[in-house]
């Protein structure tokens, strides 16, 4: 078995080395479409529902979708089991914003249940879900992206939130909703 000497192994690997660089990408640069497509940089966002932008929102909890993982496994194939998609469950998005004289977040929450309304008029179950929208728009004030939440209805509504007696907290007002899914508005485009 003959070996090779100390210069031939290091001729070999060098040659595997510019082979190996030669079939990797090169790397991205900013005029890539990736980099184009893909919003990057400060972002403000707005939530709009019965067709108008609701005012003062400062935080909003992310969009969730969440599928259980079913693992059935078969009578043919007993120490195999399979995976595959269940349930989907969405989490609440939290919306939260200043004490504001605006009543949205209250009209909203007293469509679900009024105290006081009489009985059998507590809730509204003609109208009290609703859909809205979340729109992200960029540093330049463009629409960067949108997403469209369906069936949405207040399941939490907060006023005033926690505040010490001091003066020195800034009440704060949180609606949570509860919706049966969402998705991303193609239509808007990105902005260039």
């Amino acid at each position: 078995m003959s070996r090779n000497p100390p210069a031939a192994r290091a001729l070999v690997r060098a040659a595997c080395l510019l082979l190996l660089a030669a079939s990797l990408p090169e790397p991205a640069s900013a005029n890539d479409d990736f980099l184009d497509t893909h919003p990057a940089g400060q972002f403000t966002l707005r939530i709009k529902w019965d067709g108008r932008y609701v005012v003062g929102i400062t935080r909003v909890s992310g969009l969730i979708r969440r599928t259980d993982v079913v693992t059935p496994r078969g009578g043919g194939d007993p120490n195999i089991a399979r995976r595959s998609p269940g349930l989907t469950t969405y989490e609440p998005i939290v919306l939260e914003r200043r004490l504001t004289n605006d009543a949205e977040f209250e009209r909203w929450a007293n469509k679900v249940w009024n105290f006081g309304s009489g009985l059998g008029a507590e809730v509204s179950l003609q109208d009290f879900r609703k859909d809205i929208r979340i729109e992200l728009f960029n540093e330049s004030g463009e629409t960067a992206m949108a997403f469209n939440v369906y069936r949405c209805w207040p399941s939490d509504h907060v006023v005033i939130g926690e505040m010490g007696t001091d003066g020195s907290d800034v009440p704060m007002e949180v609606l949570v909703l509860q919706y049966e899914g969402w998705e991303r508005d193609y239509t808007v485009a990105a902005p260039h």
